[in-house]
């Protein structure tokens, strides 16, 4: 998609043109705002259209009117359209094939976001996968581990990462099954009206089990996941995530997941694209 820019300043009829450039959705973060969130509303703001993020593509960076400027970008997956109006954030929107797009982009940067989008395999399924938000320590819960509930920062954690996963719009919420991953992704299935289903498969290795068999064992989960139709959210442990997805990637990338934070992963036919780190 490609949007103009208004030719003139707002409220000044018959001013000079000041763009009239054709170029790739993009605006300013608002305060506090998450990149992936902005990315959402401003293609919301700007096409009319609601978008479903898949796959980080490459940044880019470059100057404006003398000051450096990065824009993060995402590819997104249309999913309703509210009826475009002219005039209020930009004059025209157009839907292209890439080749088109190119030719009518007026910026290099642009080109190359277009570029590394056409160069995507199609994304066959989306996982917002999270690790459980901040429980306290282990020596100060008397109980089983597994009921350790999330403290006050656990659970403001788990109200932001609600708000945040929630872009991907999951169809299913899934969870390891102590008290804290289920209570991480609460407020979200509160805010979808959905039910957290618990699966084993993705808890921390038992006494004696080898952390190999359940990285193992998590990694053919998530991948079942993703290819049972639309975006997941699954939330799981610390020594789950990182063998997990070593396996799904084949590489050694840091996969390291603090608590509160989690991974946009997109799957195609031939396995998983390079992990998202949302958080």
């Amino acid at each position: 998609m490609a949007s103009r820019r208004d030719r003139r300043p707002r409220g000044l009829p018959g001013a000079p043109p000041r763009y009239g450039d054709w170029s790739l959705p993009k605006g300013k973060l608002e305060p506090g705002e998450h990149p992936l969130l902005a990315a959402v509303r401003e293609v919301a703001e700007e096409t009319d259209v609601q978008g479903v993020p898949q796959v980080r593509l490459p940044s880019v960076s470059y100057r404006s009117e003398g000051r450096p400027k990065v824009v993060d970008y995402w590819s997104v997956r249309a999913v309703a359209d509210g009826g475009f109006q002219a005039g209020t954030e930009v004059d025209e929107v157009r839907w292209l094939p890439v080749a088109a797009a190119l030719e009518l982009v007026s910026y290099v940067h642009d080109a190359e976001v277009l570029h590394a989008f056409a160069a995507l395999p199609p994304v066959t399924g989306t996982v917002a996968l999270v690790r459980h938000a901040h429980a306290g320590a282990r020596g100060t819960w008397s109980g089983p581990d597994t009921a350790r509930p999330l403290d006050a920062t656990g659970r403001s954690q788990a109200r932001t990462l609600a708000r945040l996963v929630a872009a991907i719009r999951p169809a299913r919420l899934v969870s390891a099954s102590p008290r804290r991953c289920v209570q991480t992704l609460g407020p979200l299935a509160e805010l979808l009206d959905l039910p957290i289903e618990v699966d084993r498969d993705l808890d921390e290795p038992e006494p004696g089990q080898q952390q190999v068999e359940r990285a193992l064992a998590a990694a053919a989960r998530l991948t079942v996941l993703a290819g049972a139709g639309g975006p997941v959210a699954v939330c799981s442990q610390g020594k789950v995530i990182p063998p997990a997805l070593e396996r799904l990637t084949g590489g050694t990338d840091d996969f390291t997941t603090a608590k509160g934070g989690g991974w946009l992963l997109a799957f195609t036919a031939d396995g998983l694209l390079p992990p998202d780190r949302l958080l």
